[in-house]
């Protein structure tokens, strides 16, 4: 008598393991359905870290190009100040007034195409 109960309530143990299977089965079709979304996720993530990553690398490039470009010009510089004849007495004047160094004396000189006055009057502003 209490099969013919669970029989007429529809609570047959058939029954209840067809809605087991349809839970496990929903079960498996969400989980499955949040892979799927973790994956579109991931995939979205590594574009956007991909694309950073482009803009990084143009970035360096352009600064290194630009730190290359101001050696280049630095180095042009430093060649056309070598080119001016500067005069040794001039620079032992400079070194002996100021007390500053020989280097420092004959750079100031040559940016000043070796003119004396110009770079004395220069040294003192």
């Amino acid at each position: 008598m209490a099969d013919d109960v669970h029989e007429v309530n529809g609570d047959s143990d058939e029954h209840q393991q067809n809605n087991e299977d349809a839970g496990q089965k929903r079960s498996a079709k969400h989980d499955s359905g949040a892979a799927d979304l973790e994956r579109v996720t991931d995939y979205a993530e590594e574009k956007e870290i991909s694309a950073a990553s482009d803009e990084f690398k143009g970035a360096m490039s352009f600064i290194g190009d630009l730190r290359n470009k101001e050696a280049a010009e630095k180095m042009a510089k430093e060649r056309e100040l070598l080119k001016v004849a500067i005069s040794k007495e001039d620079v032992d004047l400079i070194v002996n007034e100021f007390e500053i160094s020989r280097p420092k004396a004959e750079r100031v000189l040559r940016e000043h195409l070796g003119n004396v006055v110009d770079a004395l009057t220069a040294l003192t502003n």
